[in-house]
């Protein structure tokens, strides 16, 4: 079901027990192969695939598609909020949703630059409501939701998902291959060697450490995109949905948290 097809009157009385699905992304630069809406396009598709299998039991709201993305605003084009900004936009429509009358929403991520001011507003929000003890509010990015299902995949042949790399780049040719151009598909040479920070999100840092993307890529990418196809894509969307689906799923019976 979705949010913005419903009239008002329909809102009104909709059953308020209904997970609120809202899908969070980004307009930034993806490498010269890419286009700045990837983030965006991923996002939208993943909880389009949930909310079809959810059926009546979910509501997708319209994807958020400005996203925090300061740190990739030397490359033109790239479209972003501050994160304080971002932090409050989020929260206003939180607050909207909930004197609306939902308790339950998931926020969906497809952007890293989200994770920080999107934890920040949902954390926010539910000290400001706490007065409702059946809120739940939610926040995931889907290489986290669905981490380990991606890299299991035989047909991935790097470990993790980065930035307009192979992963990335495999869902856009699975999505809208004509504004892809694997003839520029290219990520940066590692000039960087650490056991704590890995500037490239390759694997998992110890530490955590800013950095401005043209820092640390000429392209804006990462990875690997030049192994990259659309039969990739497919397999990573159907893996990434079927992960939100089984959390959703569960995520609707969640009762309200006692102290225990």
């Amino acid at each position: 079901m979705k949010y913005g097809e419903l009239k008002w009157t329909e809102v009104e009385a909709i059953d308020k027990r209904k997970v609120v699905l809202l899908p969070i992304a980004a307009l930034e630069q993806h490498g010269h192969h890419m286009p700045m809406l990837t983030d965006t396009f991923i996002a939208t598709k993943i909880a389009q695939r949930a909310e079809a299998a959810m059926k009546d039991d979910v509501l997708l709201m319209p994807t958020f598609w400005v996203g925090s993305s300061n740190h990739h605003l030397a490359f033109p084009g790239t479209i972003s909020l501050d994160n304080s900004v971002y932090t409050r936009v989020l929260k206003q429509i939180l607050h909207c949703l909930i004197a609306a009358g939902f308790h339950r929403i998931f926020l969906l991520n497809g952007h890293g630059g989200n994770v920080v001011p999107a934890d920040q507003a949902i954390y926010e929000v539910a000290l400001e409501r706490e007065d409702l003890t059946d809120l739940w509010l939610v926040m995931s990015s889907y290489w986290t939701l669905a981490g380990s299902a991606m890299t299991d995949l035989p047909v991935m042949e790097t470990r993790a998902l980065t930035h307009a790399c192979e992963y990335e780049t495999s869902m856009v040719l699975a999505l809208r291959p004509e504004l892809v151009d694997m003839a520029k598909a290219r990520g940066p040479q590692a000039t960087f060697f650490s056991d704590y920070f890995v500037p490239d999100a390759s694997r998992p840092s110890r530490v955590h450490s800013p950095r401005l993307f043209h820092r640390v890529s000429k392209t804006g990418a990462f990875g690997s995109p030049e192994l990259a196809s659309p039969e990739k894509g497919a397999a990573l969307l159907q893996t990434i949905a079927d992960e939100v689906v089984a959390f959703l799923k569960e995520f609707a019976q969640w009762p309200p948290l006692e102290p225990g």
